[in-house]
């Protein structure tokens, strides 16, 4: 998202203050709104990206996300988001737990929420932060300003890396010497002429944990990452069922995924997060997956107001919940999907009938099958049906 916050001189007036002088200013203002971390970087500077982005669109790596391609352009180069911009201010802010986020993948009646999404919106919590440092900053440099934070076409991290904020690890994401890989990013355009600051280098030397670990083996080479296989896209971003290949690795993780960032060698030499504003919920650090699986849109929403899970809508959380349920291995749980297998969501029903097939013996799978496939009319839950039946008949002549 985008603001535009003045409507000054250009930078040819930047009432006699030092360019070294509006740095400092705009640092200041950021440490004092709770940013950990301020560079500056010029606009032209990632040209490469663009070719990069180009190069993942094309393989079809961005999956369902048309946006990117869309946006590509603009994505490629800040002066044409902006061909007024001079400078780029980069702002990072530590989200790192006080917990281990993998803890709760050993508890197959728990849910596992990514770090970031255990907050409020951080989009929020940025934008406002962003907008306080660009007003002090415009008012002083007689400049303009716009701020943009993650939804905007501004490809952050690579300009975060020129930047000297950290570097872009082989998960593709943020790494800093100070904060791990837990850092949110937003940035300020200005038309004022500001000193860039020294790129960050890459040291990830040999090091390969990122890439090992993932479930779904979403990075096809160091620095690659191919979203159609990533279980942050695979639960957020993705809107029809989850490909059955993917399901069982995905495990109890019901939004996002935090693996790759986690096991991040350098997060042991990061600061943890120190701010109570990001603390997360006492009530997202665990959640039970029998709780979950009862939530209706209005409970849902009330559940979730002020959390970005709440913009990915109640049928596709529930549909991710209901993919944790089947891989718990806990029988108990058919019986809190048993009321999703008639849901008015055809995605909910769907991956209902996955989970109960993995839950539930074969004898009670064929008698919830018999109640509710002649009535069923969607052709997606129809042939999970048909799968799963088949499955059960396959295992019992082996």
């Amino acid at each position: 998202m985008a603001s535009r916050l003045a409507n000054r001189p250009s930078s040819s007036n930047t009432n006699n203050l030092e360019a070294t002088e509006l740095a400092r200013l705009v640092r200041q203002a950021a440490l004092e709104e709770g940013f950990d971390a301020v560079r500056i970087v010029a606009p032209d500077a990632i040209e490469s990206a663009a070719g990069h982005l180009a190069s993942f669109i094309a393989e079809g790596r961005h999956a369902t996300m048309d946006w990117m391609a869309e946006t590509a352009e603009r994505r490629g180069d800040p002066r044409v988001l902006w061909p007024d911009v001079r400078s780029v201010i980069m702002l990072a802010m530590n989200y790192g737990p006080e917990h281990d986020p993998l803890a709760n993948l050993a508890f197959p009646d728990r849910a596992a929420i990514s770090v970031y999404a255990q907050n409020r919106d951080y989009h929020d919590v940025i934008k406002g932060k962003l907008k306080t440092v660009a007003q002090k900053f415009a008012s002083r440099a007689g400049a303009d300003v716009k701020v943009f934070v993650d939804t905007a076409p501004v490809m952050e991290k690579p300009l975060a890396e020129k930047a000297g904020l950290g570097w872009q690890g082989k998960h593709t994401n943020l790494v800093s010497r100070k904060f791990g890989s837990w850092l949110f990013l937003g940035s300020i355009f200005t038309t004022a002429e500001l000193v860039a600051d020294e790129a960050e280098s890459d040291h990830c030397g040999s090091c390969r944990a990122c890439l090992d670990i993932c479930p779904t083996n979403a990075f096809p080479a160091p620095y690659q990452l191919d979203a159609r296989r990533c279980i942050s896209y695979l639960t957020i971003e993705h809107k029809g069922t989850i490909p059955e290949e993917f399901r069982r690795p995905i495990g109890n993780r019901i939004y996002g995924c935090d693996d790759c960032l986690a096991v991040c060698p350098w997060n042991k030499f990061a600061e943890t997060a120190r701010e109570a504003k990001l603390k997360a919920r006492d009530d997202l650090k665990a959640p039970s997956i029998a709780d979950l699986l009862a939530l209706d849109d209005t409970s849902f929403r009330q559940h979730f107001a002020g959390s970005p899970i709440k913009r990915i809508g109640r049928d596709r959380f529930v549909r991710n919940v209901l993919i944790a349920a089947g891989n718990s291995g806990l029988a108990e749980l058919s019986a809190h999907c048993d009321p999703l297998l008639a849901d008015p969501s055809p995605l909910v029903r769907a991956m209902a009938v996955w989970a109960t097939a993995e839950l539930a013996d074969a004898g009670t799978l064929r008698h919830k099958a018999g109640h509710h496939l002649e009535s069923e009319a969607d052709p997606v839950v129809r042939a999970e049906w048909t799968r799963a039946l088949d499955r059960q008949t396959l295992q019992e002549t082996i």
